[in-house]
């Protein structure tokens, strides 16, 4: 199967990726891989940039350099995004899907109670 700690250190930099994947796709930096829609949610960002943060400090003294340039290097793109996505505007306005011929128009949408919640207790680091 090889060397443990050679799966190991793989294991680990999947995790490292893989949360940090979460993190830009919430910062609305990617788009949802299954939707194909732009998600920005930064206090779920936060979360995963929190995780990992987390981690970096109970391994400190046990990864190897390459681990250690790998998560150090994962947090500081993390942290510089997160502070473009806090000073940038939200996200532009998904767009509306096409009106049948005929239909009258809605009213405006109102946003829902998850998206005023997210508008409510966004944090800015």
């Amino acid at each position: 199967m090889g060397d443990p700690d050679e799966t190991r250190s793989a294991l680990f930099a999947q995790l490292v990726m893989q949360q940090t994947s979460m993190a830009v796709m919430l910062l609305g930096k990617t788009a949802h891989p299954e939707t194909g829609q732009i998600v920005r949610d930064l206090e779920a960002a936060r979360f995963f940039i929190d995780q990992l943060e987390m981690l970096e400090y109970k391994t400190k003294g046990n990864l190897t350099q390459e681990e250690a340039a790998l998560l150090k290097q994962s947090l500081m793109s993390l942290r510089m995004a997160f502070v473009e996505s806090v000073d940038s505007p939200s996200t532009p306005p998904k767009p509306a899907p096409a009106a049948q011929p005929g239909a009258p128009e809605s009213a405006p949408a109102t946003p829902t109670p998850e998206e005023e919640s997210h508008k409510k207790f966004t944090k800015k680091y």
